[in-house]
């Protein structure tokens, strides 16, 4: 009889887990992943990036519709807002998505085993009232809203990003708590469909993490778009009467407060590591300050066969970092080389432009020494402005000496696909150079990366 019931078993079957698992399948391993949730696909399939997509992609057709942008294009109609089709179509994506994945599992032969799993030891979990055992486990459980202390979330008045896809009505006032992400998008969404959006946040830009032009175009483009923005701002207590909420606010260096009314609050200051209740203790592994289970490269905990990726381990909380981790870990377990390079990760706000970056930011690269920097508006991209897309840039940050691409940062309306190429470029160790001298197929917007690379050296041609 075999030592243990699995090669593999993966703790979670998000993006990380999910990829995992199946890559360890692949390479021969008998692999199993247990999932609590009674669809696979974790927060991201289920109620993170792909429902919001669904729900920002349809609300940027209404929204050109009813605010005028199809009739300037000579296309007149008038839209009535269908919100139950809406979320019909939402939740047929996800429902196919995460069918997918159970095809997927089976195609490969990973067994779900459907629960919660905690560590007995190493190399056993128990699972309701199963105790399984593998050889190696991944710990790939993911991440959950971060809880706004002395705020209650009721998914009615008082939603996380899980309610807010749920809304069964559009809130005549929507506050956001969080100009990150999340916030950004789902409020993007309600605002479309007609919400007076207030964003909320605590620092003095939005979109904390990305490059500073990147975050000043954010307020200039969304204060445009109709939303409020109370920048540099602290919410201290959101109370519930009557269907509807009040928000005291203060600003974030002190001073006097103001209450915002509303009729929906979205609580959206980031996401947490789900380490809690795995029984971490039981095998002898800590977790670090902000609940994080450290790791070496090949993301190996300190605990011989255990080992640890996605939003559960330091690093961005990306459905791609996992699922490249997902990869990397299967096949550091089956004794190949599995490397994931956290320098090239690149992430992106599906807001209409979006906002996608990837590397270095400028202002961390100037930190570092000595840089040119080459920018080249949208407004000048013939793509851009024949689809009366004009708001946005893009920035290529080189390395003054060699040349070499630190970083990429683009607003465009299809930024999240443009930045790919810059991220492969860099992959490549690719010049500004590099990129300046590859042909770009016109008219595209990805032309915009070619001039930016071009104006790295002072010779952009359309500006």
């Amino acid at each position: 009889m075999a030592e243990y019931d699995y090669d593999v078993l993966v703790i979670g079957a998000g993006p990380g887990g999910y990829v995992a698992a199946i890559r360890a399948a692949q390479l021969g391993l008998k692999t199993a992943c247990a999932e609590s949730r009674e669809t696979l696909g974790g927060t991201c399939l289920n109620v993170g990036c792909i429902p919001s997509k669904a729900m920002l992609h349809a609300s940027e057709y209404f929204y050109a519709a009813a605010s005028g942008e199809m009739a300037k294009m000579g296309v007149k109609v008038t839209p009535e807002l269908d919100l139950d089709a809406m979320h019909g179509q939402r939740r047929d994506s996800v429902k196919q998505l995460t069918g997918g994945i159970e095809f997927l599992f089976k195609k490969n032969k990973v067994d779900w085993i459907k629960g919660r799993a905690t560590f007995a030891s190493a190399h056993s979990v128990k699972v309701g009232d199963r105790t399984v055992t593998a050889k190696n486990i991944v710990i790939a459980t993911g991440s959950s809203v971060t809880p706004l202390p002395g705020v209650t979330v009721d998914q009615k008045v008082v939603v996380d990003s899980t309610g807010a896809l749920e809304l069964d009505k559009v809130p005549g006032k929507l506050v956001v708590i969080g100009g990150g992400v999340i916030g950004l998008e789902l409020g993007s969404v309600w605002g479309r469909l007609g919400a007076q959006v207030t964003v909320v946040e605590y620092l003095d830009q939005l979109l904390p993490g990305m490059d500073g032009d990147v975050r000043k175009e954010a307020a200039k483009i969304f204060k445009k778009q109709g939303m409020t923005l109370k920048l540099a701002t602290k919410v201290t207590g959101v109370t519930v009467k009557g269907g509807k909420a009040t928000v005291a606010v203060e600003p974030a260096a002190g001073g006097a407060g103001e209450t915002l009314e509303a009729d929906v609050v979205l609580v959206a200051i980031g996401r947490r590591p789900n380490t809690e209740g795995l029984g971490l203790d039981a095998i002898g592994l800590a977790v670090n300050a902000r609940g994080q289970i450290e790791t070496d490269h090949d993301f190996a905990t300190k605990v011989p066969g255990v080992w640890a990726i996605g939003d559960v381990i330091p690093g961005p909380m990306l459905a791609h970092k996992a699922e490249d981790e997902g990869i990397a870990v299967a096949e550091n377990i089956a004794g190949l080389t599995g490397i994931v390079n956290h320098d090239v990760i690149p992430g992106v706000v599906y807001t209409m432009p979006e906002f996608a970056g990837v590397g270095l930011t400028e202002e961390q690269a100037r930190e570092k020494g000595e840089i040119k920097v080459g920018k080249f508006p949208m407004l000048a991209n013939s793509r851009a402005k024949t689809n009366h897309q004009p708001d946005g840039f893009v920035k290529v940050i080189a390395d003054a000496k060699t040349d070499k691409v630190l970083g990429v940062w683009c607003v465009a309306s299809v930024a999240g696909t443009m930045i790919a190429q810059a991220a492969q470029a860099m992959e490549f160790g690719a010049t500004s150079e590099d990129i300046a001298y590859t042909c770009h197929a016109h008219p595209t917007h990805s032309e915009a990366i070619k001039e930016a690379a071009m104006a790295v050296t002072g010779k952009p041609i359309h500006i």
